[in-house]
């Protein structure tokens, strides 16, 4: 294993999470936080009623089938490691929604906010930690970037 983090060509656990942390684009770091806002309400109020899954794993499939065919994915069409990902999220969002709201029906909710305030800051501030570990895997890739730049330049000056 400690070959593996020395070899420049293979950059180790570490280093593929902070290389993929650095590239997450602005959409998709939106699509994490609402995800993990969703982890952390529904981890908070958790219901284990079979129907209530049942009911948004089966809206899950009837709405991300549509959203395929609205995309214009074919029945039986090969996927890209992308279009896969995409499809996947087309089926995961109606399951999050449907299960969200059912989860947190009756508690007082307002869109996606807790009458609690700390109910409202706990998920929040994950969201806050999360974007606080893409912008500073951000600023680690840029220095590595430019610290390989600059060995490059430098190597052409000998």
């Amino acid at each position: 294993m400690a070959a593996q983090a020395s070899d420049p060509g293979n950059p180790g656990l570490r280093g593929r999470l902070i290389g993929y942390l650095a590239d997450v684009t602005f959409a998709r770091g939106v699509l994490w936080c609402y995800l993990l806002w969703y982890l952390v309400v529904v981890g908070r109020h958790f219901d284990a009623s079979p129907g209530l899954w049942l009911t948004s794993l089966g809206l899950s499939v009837i709405i991300g089938y549509a959203l395929l065919l609205n995309a214009g994915f074919r029945l039986g069409q090969r996927l890209d490691r992308a279009a896969r990902w995409q499809a996947f999220r087309f089926f995961l969002m109606p399951f999050c929604v449907s299960s969200f709201a059912a989860v947190v029906k009756g508690r007082g909710f307002v869109l996606v906010f807790s009458p609690d305030w700390r109910e409202v800051a706990l998920p929040a501030l994950v969201c806050g930690l999360f974007l606080g570990a893409l912008a500073a895997a951000n600023r680690m890739q840029r220095r590595h970037r430019a610290r390989d730049l600059a060995a490059g330049l430098a190597s052409l000056q000998l």
